[in-house]
């Protein structure tokens, strides 16, 4: 998967937009104003990672089935925040159901409220 590819996925999550919060060399991606995911775009192609929220328990079986799966260079607590070779071992299938577990993780920690009101967006 390319960063086009993933740029066009992510934008595909219903509400998501694109931005640059910190400084032009990383994208970020939210919906309801947080963070599903985000990349580094200051490295060569081969080196992209895509950085992912995911359930900690699974991170810990990703991490060891796939060398392109690791620690998010940037995303705080280890196991919260997967960081993802996008020319790696992990298939683009997988990179988009992590996508999406991404998004999930984000609605559940919402308050209540916002989370009904994405949902039923």
């Amino acid at each position: 998967m390319d960063i086009e590819q993933l740029r066009t996925y992510c934008l595909s999550v219903r509400g998501a937009w694109e931005s640059f919060p910190f400084d032009d060399s990383v994208l970020v991606f939210k919906i309801m104003d947080k963070m599903f995911a985000f990349v580094g775009l200051e490295v060569p192609q081969d080196e992209m990672t895509v950085c992912l929220k995911c359930d900690p328990a699974r991170s810990v079986e990703l991490r060891e089935r796939y060398e392109g799966i690791g620690k998010s260079h940037y995303g705080g607590n280890s196991l919260l925040w997967n960081g993802i070779r996008l020319e790696s071992d992990v298939p683009d299938d997988l990179i988009r159901e992590l996508v999406d577990h991404s998004v999930q993780e984000v609605v559940r920690n919402m308050p209540r409220k916002k989370r009904e009101e994405y949902l039923n967006s």
